[in-house]
């Protein structure tokens, strides 16, 4: 089954919710999921007021996931992050993702979305030389996604965590642009 995208809107905002609430997205997004945390984190990316971008994942046109997709340059703070543990390159992107329907998890879905997106992001971003994702080691399933996706691990070091119950060592994916000759 093909992962097809389109824009996190507003309208979303009720079913976003619902997936942060989840415990298998809660554990390591750490994020609040109240009406107004949705709409003051999510809102400013719906509306195009902020860089990144906000998809959701759809298996025949039923939302099953999310991934955020931005240039570093655009998030000093978060590239300056990674910048001591790997090269961070002009161009970089960097993507995060959940699949928010738990009977979705545990058959690949993630791998697929990622691995989608990565795809997506060459002609969406031409001026994108790489795509690097922190993950923190602890989340063992979202680093073998990123694996099974194609990306390598390039480095390994400390980050602070969305989750304060972590531990901050965060392993380093990578996947460069594919050549054109």
């Amino acid at each position: 089954m093909t992962v097809a995208w389109r824009r996190l809107d507003e309208p979303d905002f009720a079913l976003l919710r619902g997936w942060l609430e989840q415990p298998h997205v809660a554990r390591w997004w750490n994020h609040e999921s109240t009406s107004e945390a949705v709409h003051r984190d999510f809102g400013p990316a719906a509306r195009g007021e902020e860089p990144s971008e906000d998809f959701l994942a759809l298996l025949d046109d039923r939302p099953v996931g999310l991934v955020q997709r931005c240039r570093l340059a655009d998030y000093p703070e978060y590239r300056d992050d990674l910048a001591p543990i790997v090269d961070v390159p002009a161009g970089a992107m960097s993507i995060d993702y959940l699949i928010g329907e738990p009977a979705q998890t545990g058959h690949g879905l993630g791998t697929r979305m990622i691995a989608s997106m990565v795809a997506r992001t060459w002609p969406d971003h031409p001026e994108a030389t790489c795509v690097v994702v922190p993950v923190v080691a602890a989340n063992r399933v979202s680093w073998r996604a990123l694996e099974k996706a194609g990306l390598r691990r390039v480095g390994q070091g400390p980050i602070t965590p969305d989750n304060p119950a972590d531990d901050p060592l965060h392993y380093v994916y990578r996947v460069d642009r594919p050549s054109t000759s």
